[in-house]
């Protein structure tokens, strides 16, 4: 059965791979995940310097999802610069993933890794929900514009951006027409729905500590809303810009369903924390005997 698919000039064996932020912050991290049938490599969002992230704990598995405020840790560009090469011989897609704290940031940042062959992708993390004082760059429409205009003229790679999810049709359409004028050739659609809660009953406090509790949503619960974003976008972004599906992805069924929904790919994050790298093998045959049974 051949499951190929392609996005971005990149070529992948089949639609599933991870998403930038569960288990792809070390060198032995990324190589697990080369090592599984994930279909490509994604890094995690890096900055210009290292962070050790939010206070712990900063995340939680409730009944039908997640909650994290991770809060970016990660080693720093420079350091992922130096692992890359050390990627190549899994032979798969390696895309790395970029959230600056600035736009000057993300600038020095992306002209940098322009430069390093092993690269074949670039993902603009435009929607972390869960850094203190920093809102969400892809809910400021006009700054997004920016943002995009000042990449687009120095980004000599493949380029995608990673979005938070929208809930309003007109903000659908606002943030489409910025996008087909932009020089992006794919959207991963949707990050965690931000400022979520859960709430320990027994001990009567926030599952996790950073924000006064508050976090990211994942899992399963998130599904309806990824799955209408990857159609929105599927119906408002010109062809050429690709979709890659990512939410409430949990077994091969909900792949097959953001794929019916318009996806060209489909990214795991919550399963992959939950399972490790091992999920894709598990998702891999799900999505077969979906495929074999329709």
């Amino acid at each position: 059965m051949n499951l190929s698919t392609k996005f971005a000039g990149i070529t992948l064996a089949h639609p599933i791979f991870n998403s930038a932020g569960p288990r792809d912050v070390t060198l032995e991290e990324l190589k697990a995940l080369g090592s599984s049938e994930s279909a490509a490599i994604v890094s995690k969002s890096c900055t210009l310097e290292h962070r050790e992230g939010n206070p712990k704990p900063r995340y939680y598995d409730f009944e039908g999802g997640s909650i994290n405020s991770m809060g970016l840790p990660n080693l720093g560009y420079l350091a992922y610069k130096e692992m890359y090469p050390q990627l190549t011989s899994f032979n798969k897609p390696l895309i790395s993933s970029v959230s600056g704290m600035c736009l000057a940031d993300n600038m020095k940042i992306i002209e940098t890794f322009c430069g390093v062959p092993e690269i074949d992708a670039i993902e603009l993390n435009l929607s972390c929900p869960n850094l203190v004082g920093k809102p969400q760059v892809g809910y400021d429409f006009e700054q997004t514009r920016d943002v995009l205009d000042a990449i687009g003229k120095i980004c000599k790679k493949p380029l995608g951006v990673k979005l938070p999810p929208y809930f309003d049709m007109v903000h659908f359409q606002e943030m489409a027409e910025i996008l087909n004028k932009s020089k992006i050739q794919y959207v991963s659609c949707i990050n965690s729905l931000g400022n979520g809660l859960v709430i320990d009953p027994e001990k009567e406090i926030a599952v996790i500590k950073p924000k006064g509790g508050f976090g990211g949503v994942g899992g399963k619960v998130v599904k309806p809303f990824a799955l209408a974003n990857v159609r929105k976008f599927k119906e408002l972004l010109k062809p050429e810009i690709a979709i890659i599906g990512c939410g409430g992805v949990m077994n091969g069924v909900d792949v097959f369903e953001h794929i019916l929904a318009g996806a060209d790919a489909v990214q795991i994050g919550t399963a992959l924390q939950q399972e490790g790298p091992d999920v894709f093998t598990r998702l891999l045959a799900e999505f077969k005997q979906v495929l074999q049974k329709k």
